[in-house]
């Protein structure tokens, strides 16, 4: 086993450009020692984004609100990484109580409607938030909505 010195980055590069966002402008801050979001390859990987408006403390009151708020929250890590919600292709959500399904999915249509990402949705313990999402997305200028590439579309 290597052990890196103490100012050495404890994770080594990957090949091809990778850029990491640690804060996003106006956002909460991290509340650990993770990235917003990595973008890799054309891909834009975020971290978990919960309903905290300037930190745990301030969080909407109702449950539909915190949804919109970490959606709100997943949108502004998505648009300093240079994509944006109509260009997620997975999303993983993770509740604390699997009654609230519904809501969620009710205000999950208001952002997302007819582009339905593919989706994941678990029952987990949270510490002190409702809900948490995820995403991974194509960066915009990779992107071009509605269309298959025809190497894919053959594949199909």
């Amino acid at each position: 086993m290597t052990v890196l010195p103490a100012d050495r980055a404890a994770v080594l590069p990957v090949g091809g450009r990778v850029r990491r966002i640690a804060e996003i402008p106006g956002g909460a801050a991290a509340v650990g020692p993770f990235s917003q979001a990595v973008v890799a390859n054309g891909f834009v990987f975020t971290a978990g984004q919960i309903p905290a408006i300037s930190g745990l403390d301030d969080q909407p009151d109702t449950f539909e609100d915190q949804v919109r708020q970490t959606i709100v929250n997943l949108r502004s890590v998505l648009e300093a990484a240079g994509s944006g919600l109509e260009h997620v292709v997975k999303v993983n959500a993770y509740l604390t109580d699997p009654g609230r399904l519904e809501d969620y999915n009710r205000v999950y249509s208001e952002f997302f409607g007819t582009a339905k990402p593919a989706r994941t949705t678990v029952c987990v313990s949270l510490w002190g938030v409702s809900l948490e999402i995820d995403c991974v997305a194509v960066v915009a200028g990779d992107a071009v909505p509605g269309t298959v590439p025809d190497a894919a579309a053959e594949a199909l």
